[in-house]
């Protein structure tokens, strides 16, 4: 191979597929021969023909120029892909544009984050159910699951923050509903979302606990403990 010719071929330039599109070109309604076919028209633009003919796309592929008319009309008519009119120097043409493509794939993929969100919550709320059944020892009252729904549907807390108030009350020895509803509530007014502020939050209370046990009178040493509520710190 000529040294000339060789470079001439990277000249020519590459085309990049993006990834998202070819794993999910079939998710979204094309078979292979859609998928060539808006590819050319892609490679086309990318090189500056931004309204290669039928006649064009059929010497790229290996179909006629009349099935090529089939595909394109197909497409058009799907919302895969569209004809607008450019202004080129006060000359009105037309162009392909790809644009509905992208929409469609963008949505696939935002219905599927959707979804997975959704099963993902789902499995949570499973799953804190049977958390507060294990750290109880016993099955929760119809009354107790209902303040547990509550949270999740009415409050909007994440099952992240009502598992890490459950250990907060766990670590407190006050393992009750209306403890933990205290700390869900004062943690929403404090504007506490994450895990990470919760744990620091928790960590502070506990070391104002101590300070507190440290500087009681020695003659308070024996009593019984008053009930802090570690919300007050």
């Amino acid at each position: 191979m000529e040294k000339e010719y060789f470079i001439d071929l990277f000249a020519v330039g590459s085309f990049a597929i993006p990834k998202l599109l070819l794993e999910n070109y079939k998710k979204i309604g094309l078979n292979e021969e859609e998928f060539m076919f808006l590819l050319h028209i892609y490679s086309a633009i990318e090189s500056g023909n931004l309204f290669p003919t039928p006649e064009q796309l059929a010497e790229r592929m290996s179909c006629s120029k009349d099935r090529c008319m089939e595909i394109l009309k197909y497409l058009i008519q799907r919302g895969y892909l569209e004809i607008k009119e450019k202004n080129d120097d006060g000359i009105v043409v037309e162009i392909f544009s790809i644009r509905p493509l992208w929409e469609k794939l963008y949505y696939f993929l935002y219905d599927q984050k959707k979804k997975k969100a959704l099963q993902e919550s789902e499995l949570a709320e499973i799953n804190i159910y049977t958390l507060f059944e294990q750290e109880f020892g016993r099955p929760l009252s119809p009354m107790e699951c209902e303040t547990l729904k509550l949270w999740l549907d009415h409050d909007h807390y994440s099952p992240l923050l009502i598992k890490a108030a459950l250990r907060e009350a766990v670590m407190s020895g006050k393992l009750n509903f209306r403890y933990i509803d205290r700390i869900l509530f004062e943690w929403q007014k404090k504007g506490i979302e994450t895990i990470e502020q919760a744990r620091d939050q928790g960590q502070k209370f506990r070391a104002h606990q101590r300070i507190k046990m440290q500087t009681k009178p020695a003659k308070q040493e024996s009593s019984s403990v008053p009930l802090y509520n570690w919300l007050e710190s």
